[in-house]
């Protein structure tokens, strides 16, 4: 993709973010990067690394390499692959897949609203979403790249990517880099003015007569809150709740990285934003529809010995269950359905 091209795009993208964001109350700014975030948003939480400052042209290098599948052993998986605009920026799937059809063994994780968080993955092993750029590119299953040397030579041999690289950081293709590029796309895929937003600011018109039920349920009687709290709607803490814990050989979740025996079965507290567009749910697909994950929690989870103390019996009506879902439901924003993927790549 030549110079020109690039900020036809950049030119373009503004205009789409400014129009969907309008409903918003700050921007964010970084370098000569600049983004009006929707309702409900602050530019003071976003989370942005002082050796990664955003720029425009450093976001638009990160989109490209987000949706190449040239970043995979065979050139049949991009990041997108997994976290699809197209599908709340996960795939809609139990598991993922990675080359050769492989499946993994969790579910992926929406990309929206990551710019709020500093670790990343169910589990946490990653200490940014640089760090997490990192990982699916080596990882056998997913993109299967031998190792980070061989990815930055196969992008490094292509001359549009190079010269890019040499704009954009000033040095030649490396691990790094990419990362950061990667990364810097990754925090403009935001979401928020949804109907709870606009309810929040004084629009008691914008919830329903049972979302706004769902929404005392939320705060109440469910205490949904105590772990989906906050503007992003999550404590961004590792709780277990006993998702797969029954299984012979469970997936042990954040004990893996901290060796604690409390974090056994422990997983990430995912976001609610747009969460009806991000099915299926929990670590390992296992709730097809927020009705299932409703119910999973009405009976206190399921039962292990390391079950967090905040999962209890609910005992909800059906119509309170109802309720709950359309109030979640109601948590479908904007501010990052507009993105797509490049219509070239660099050659």
């Amino acid at each position: 993709m030549n110079i020109r091209k690039r900020l036809m795009f950049l030119a373009v993208f503004c205009f789409t973010a400014s129009a969907a964001f309008a409903a918003g109350s700050e921007t964010l700014k970084s370098g000569d990067f600049s983004l009006k975030l929707p309702l409900g948003l602050s530019a003071k939480d976003v989370m942005i690394p002082a050796d990664n400052p955003m720029s425009r042209e450093k976001v638009e290098l990160g989109r490209a390499l987000y949706f190449d599948k040239r970043l995979s052993a065979d050139d049949t998986v991009a990041c997108a692959t997994c976290h699809a605009p197209a599908n709340g920026f996960t795939d809609n799937l139990p598991v993922s897949s990675g080359i050769k059809g492989q499946k993994g063994g969790r579910s992926a994780p929406t990309v929206i609203n990551r710019a709020f968080s500093d670790v990343q993955f169910w589990d946490g092993r990653a200490a940014t979403l640089e760090a997490q750029a990192k990982g699916p590119i080596t990882n056998p299953i997913e993109m299967g790249i031998p190792n980070h040397d061989v990815a930055v030579k196969k992008i490094a041999a292509i001359k549009g990517y190079a010269e890019w690289f040499k704009k954009v950081f000033g040095k030649d293709v490396n691990i790094d880099d990419m990362a950061r590029a990667i990364a810097a796309f990754e925090r403009t895929v935001v979401s928020g003015n949804s109907k709870y937003d606009r309810y929040q600011v004084g629009d008691k018109k914008a919830l329903s007569a049972g979302e706004k039920r769902g929404l005392d349920i939320f705060e109440g009687k469910g205490n949904c809150i105590r772990c989906h709290g906050g503007a992003n709607f999550t404590d961004e803490e590792y709780h277990n709740i006993g998702v797969g814990m029954s299984a012979t050989n469970p997936d042990l979740g954040r004990y893996v990285v901290t060796k604690k025996e409390e974090d056994k079965g422990a997983f990430k507290t995912p976001t609610l934003r747009d969460i009806s567009a991000t099915a299926p749910y929990m670590h390992d697909g296992s709730d097809k529809t927020l009705m299932d994950v409703v119910e999973f929690y009405d009976k206190g989870g399921a039962a292990n010995a390391n079950l967090s103390k905040r999962v209890e019996k609910l005992g909800l009506t059906a119509q309170e269950k109802k309720d709950l879902v359309a109030f979640m439901e109601a948590l479908s924003g904007e501010g990052w359905r507009h993105i797509t993927a490049p219509k070239e790549f660099p050659k």
